[in-house]
């Protein structure tokens, strides 16, 4: 009896301190648990743009790139996408993810005129013909350096812009310059504005969101969209006469907050990169390309009036108010101290590499 008792005191001992080393260990992988759980916590990315939730910019681009980058993150990034115009109007969203109302935003350059000067160049007659052509355009400046000063107050994304912009009206048919005098013309941006009141025509200057209901109370005659947009706010209801002439373009901007950029850990910055630039850009190009030709197939199919100007630059009815509206823009950039005419053939030099 009394060797026993010290080994049971001994085995006592010993399964305290067990009991006490099993518990501090449960206890610290639990502590360990929580901190790997909240260093995976996801991180919501507020996303702004003015697209219709049915539109394919939001479908068939936004929310595809939305998905890979909570795919390739994991799930550790999450991005909640506010279509409409319905978290930041549509001429505020580059400023909103500047200032971090929003985590990211897009927006038309055109719709802050005098803000993107430099970038607006490229949206100039006779620059593109296509939505891929202007990505790959305004990409290849942004990344080369000749306009990335413009966006120095975010972290930009990637760049897009729209196929060829032509003129849709009610019953109007707009065959020469002489046919929109005295027509209210909405233009989505100054350089636009500048060539439909060469040609005598009256812009107007309203966003895409307000545009079906001018139309329909008679506050605008026509408008000039490309056929993507046309399609996109339903206005290809309204209007039933076209004028396919490549006198503009658009550019957009995608952009992210830059403290936002900044705070995200550098794998998951990597995964923003991995989807940014010109991969993006091409994309994007395709998707306006494609609801290009499918809403001039569709306003063909219900009979509207077609009017073809492929090459206006060298039209004799519409060189001159073309070429009046491009050398006004250069001159009034120039007015701001900025070399306009070495921005512009730079893009003269990108859009050719970028002709497909």
């Amino acid at each position: 009896m009394k060797k026993t008792l010290p080994i049971s005191m001994a085995l006592t001992a010993l399964m305290s301190l067990t009991g006490c080393s099993t518990s501090n260990d449960t206890a610290s992988d639990a502590t360990n648990g929580d901190t790997a759980s909240s260093s995976q916590e996801a991180t919501t990315l507020r996303f702004a743009h003015f697209w219709p939730a049915t539109s394919a910019t939001h479908k068939d681009v936004f929310e595809p790139w939305a998905k890979q980058i909570e795919e390739e993150s994991n799930g550790r990034l999450k991005v909640e996408i506010f279509p409409s115009a319905t978290l930041s109007k549509a001429d505020a969203a580059y400023d909103a993810a500047a200032k971090g109302t929003v985590d990211i935003g897009s927006q038309l350059q055109g719709y802050t005129n005098g803000r993107f000067p430099l970038t607006q160049i490229t949206e100039l007659p006779g620059l593109s013909n296509s939505a891929t052509q202007m990505n790959c355009m305004l990409q290849t400046l942004y990344d080369d350096g000749v306009i990335s000063s413009e966006y120095e107050d975010t972290h930009l994304l990637f760049m897009m812009g729209t196929g060829p912009g032509g003129i849709h009206t009610i019953d109007k048919e707009i065959r020469k310059p002489e046919d929109l005098k005295g027509l209210r013309i909405r233009r989505p941006s100054a350089i636009a504005g500048d060539i439909i009141e060469a040609a005598g025509g009256t812009p107007v200057g309203l966003p895409a969101p307000d545009l079906y209901t001018s139309l329909q109370r008679g506050v605008l005659d026509g408008l000039s969209l490309p056929w993507d947009a046309t399609g996109s706010f339903k206005l290809i209801e309204l209007v039933n006469t076209h004028t396919n002439m490549p006198f503009y373009s658009s550019a957009i901007m995608v952009t992210m907050n830059k403290d936002k950029y900044e705070s995200l850990p550098d794998d998951l910055k990597k995964v923003i990169d991995d989807n940014s630039g010109m991969e993006m850009a091409a994309m994007a190009g395709e998707v306006f390309d494609g609801e290009d030709a499918k809403f001039m197939a569709e306003a063909k199919a219900k009979g509207d009036t077609m009017i073809d100007i492929p090459d206006p630059l060298n039209d004799p009815a519409w060189s001159a108010p073309l070429e009046a509206g491009t050398q006004k823009y250069l001159k009034d950039t120039e007015a701001l101290g900025l070399d306009a005419q070495a921005v512009y053939q730079k893009a003269k030099e990108a859009s050719a590499a970028c002709k497909a």
